[in-house]
């Protein structure tokens, strides 16, 4: 970590009244910046009176004792990305800096952590080693220290003594994560609110590991090898602040006990969980983030009102399960609900009532097909601003969408024709995606677009369009035509949609002469035609007040 407060001023051209080393820069008289000067050595004349001292991105491979040791006043000592090893950081180095707040040696060569520190220390990253081994001065008996940065090193529990941190009571941040840890460490400070061990070998949080950290925010657990049996009801019990959880990518198998009722993130993806019991969530009643994504939920995952309890969730992810039906009885606050890529095929009349605050809705890549959702499925959900249905078996549009509607999504699916029926209504969807379908400008029904009049971004890519279709809204400035069959585009194609920004008609059937000189008169707005990749390079004249950025390419 740097330091925000360290300037880094570049050389100055004017004399300074106070020495500097040659090429550094020197700001003020307690201040010397040498900073990417690729140094080798030590720089001399570094005056006494610095307190502020930055060496980082060099090739120092060590440090003079008897350089360091004069300069007392040191606050800040900034090592970082330089080639230092433990043989040349001599062990006595910090014993005359009696005032140093902040060191920074991450980035180097260390295998060991200093064995003393000094005692006014507040801040001191040693991340990016090769670090074994810590002892209790590296970082016990400071009384001031509040944040310590340790990863990616090579720590084991064998490298951390059990009074790491004796008589430094004020520690908020402690990072261990990418190491090589096999339990969570004892004796970790009780005034920790942030706790990172990500991307170690934990697979067990001994009994009271973490009773006396009371004051903890935030905890870091995930990419780990914790099993159901490495955490008990009492793990997380004492936590009773703790607002943020990280248990993904590990091995549970079901959702832990214990957990406090402050905590508002809960992160539980990619782990074995093959059903949610209600008496694990009981107590986390403030939860409002819970995510299950890549579990092993199956048909009865989710019981009907497992849920219910969590009455502040605002968004649950759930997608890559085996989920068949969307959870019934979900809480009724809840803002979004992410379930694509499961086994979804019914969407029943009453599936989504008990959530008609719903503003997002993620379907995607399920097994839905027209015939199984039912005609009144959205008609609830009147905050709803997202719906995305990518991916599903879809031969028509669905009906009772909701008028609020912002965002619809329904690519990749069968859809065959579109009617205007579905689409009454929609006067706030500004994006339409209807991409990877079998659509054919004959299936679009008169007055399909008529009542879309805030769409602004329309994809009709990858269908079967012959050409433009007409009567396309007017407030359209983006519109994605690419990877049809459209081999004409005549002069009133865009008649319709005077604020057309970007077209994009790459990859159809187009020659040098299938666009009508007259198709983009009017389009005042148009800076983007994009025609790559189609049988020959097709020339597009844009009207002379459009601003001058065509793109017109050839195959």
């Amino acid at each position: 970590m740097e330091d925000a407060a360290f300037p880094h001023m570049g050389e100055s051209s004017q004399p300074l009244p106070w020495a500097c080393p040659l090429r550094c820069s020197c700001p003020r008289a307690d201040m010397v910046d040498c900073d990417g000067l690729d140094l080798r050595a030590f720089p001399n004349n570094i005056t006494r009176a610095a307190q502020h001292l930055s060496l980082q991105n060099n090739q120092l491979q060590e440090l003079p004792y008897n350089e360091l040791s004069r300069l007392s006043d040191l606050r800040t000592l900034n090592l970082h990305n330089n080639l230092i090893s433990s043989e040349g950081l001599p062990d006595e180095a910090f014993e005359s800096l009696t005032r140093l707040q902040h060191i920074y040696v991450a980035h180097n060569k260390l295998s060991v952590a200093p064995q003393f520190l000094p005692r006014s220390l507040r801040v001191a990253d040693l991340a990016a080693n090769q670090v074994t081994e810590i002892f209790p001065l590296t970082f016990g008996e400071k009384p001031a220290l509040r944040s310590v940065y340790l990863h990616n090193n090579q720590l084991s529990n064998a490298g951390l003594p059990p009074d790491a941190f004796h008589g430094s009571e004020a520690v908020t941040t402690l990072s261990l994560s990418n190491n090589q840890l096999s339990y969570l460490p004892p004796s970790l400070p009780p005034s920790l609110e942030r706790l990172h061990l990500q991307n170690n070998l934990i697979a067990k949080v001994p009994r009271g590991a973490l009773s006396r950290q009371t004051h903890l925010r935030e905890l870091y657990l995930q990419h780990n090898q914790l099993t159901d049996s490495g955490l008990d009801a009492t793990t997380f019990s004492k936590l009773h602040r703790l607002e943020y959880l990280d248990l993904s990518h590990n091995q549970l198998a079901a959702v832990p006990a214990g957990l406090p009722r402050t905590l508002a993130v809960l992160h539980l993806g990619r782990n074995r969980i093959h059903q949610v019991d209600a008496d694990r969530l009981r107590g986390a009643r403030g939860l409002r983030y819970l995510l299950l994504q890549h579990n092993s939920l199956g048909a009865a995952g989710l019981p009907a009102g497992v849920l219910r309890p969590l009455r502040g969730l605002h968004t649950l992810h759930v997608y890559g399960n085996g989920l068949e039906r969307v959870p019934l009885a979900l809480p009724r606050r809840l803002r979004s609900l992410v379930l694509p890529h499961n086994r979804v095929a019914v969407l029943g009349a009453r599936d989504l009532t008990s959530t008609p605050g719903l503003a997002e809705l993620n379907l995607a890549y399920n097994h839905l097909a027209s015939a199984r959702v039912h005609r009144r499925a959205f008609r609830s959900l009147r905050a709803l601003r997202s719906l995305d249905l990518t991916g599903n078996q879809l031969t028509r549009l669905p009906s009772g969408l909701p008028s609020g509607l912002h965002t619809l999504r329904l690519q990749r699916n069968q859809l065959r024709a579109l009617e205007p029926e579905p689409l009454a209504g929609l006067d706030q969807l500004r994006e339409l995606s209807l991409a990877h379908n079998r659509l054919r400008v004959g299936d679009i029904g008169p007055g399909t677009w008529h009542e879309l009049q805030a769409l602004q971004v329309l994809d009709l890519s990858h269908n079967e369009l012959s050409f433009v279709p007409p009567d396309l809204p007017e407030a359209l400035e983006e519109l994605h035509l690419q990877s049809n069959r459209i081999g004409h585009v005549g002069p009133e194609a865009f008649l319709s949609t005077p604020g057309l920004r970007a077209l994009f008609l790459r990859a159809n059937r187009l020659h040098m002469t299938s666009i009508a000189p007259e198709a983009f008169l009017g389009l005042l707005h148009l800076h983007v035609v994009d025609t790559t990749g189609n049988p020959e390079q097709v020339l597009v004249q844009l009207p002379p007040t459009a601003p001058r950025r065509p793109r017109a390419w050839g195959p």
